[in-house]
């Protein structure tokens, strides 16, 4: 199974993040398939490849809790009109 996540790059205390599609089964610093963008955290940046991202998504990749809300902040579910429904989280299903 493929995801859309977060692979740190930067130097120490100065963390850039590339957003990837990367095999489940793969490390975070692992061999990627493709790279579809990167986040900024320090300087709130965001860049998406937004067909390489459309691609995946339809291929059936899934993106993680953090790449999935980076996306929706740039308002890619909206412009591409993308049906893709968050999972709940664990504890939601507890109560």
């Amino acid at each position: 199974m493929v995801k859309l996540r977060l692979k740190r790059c930067g130097r120490k205390q100065r963390a850039i993040y590339r957003i990837v599609a990367i095999d489940v089964r793969s490390r975070r610093e692992g061999r990627d398939l493709r790279k579809v963008g990167f986040y900024d955290p320090i300087k709130n940046q965001t860049y998406s490849n937004v067909p390489a991202i459309l691609y995946f998504l339809e291929k059936g990749a899934q993106p993680t809790g953090t790449v999935y809300d980076i996306l929706r902040k740039a308002e890619f579910f909206k412009e591409f009109r993308v049906s893709f429904e968050k999972k709940e989280s664990k504890n939601k299903n507890r109560e």
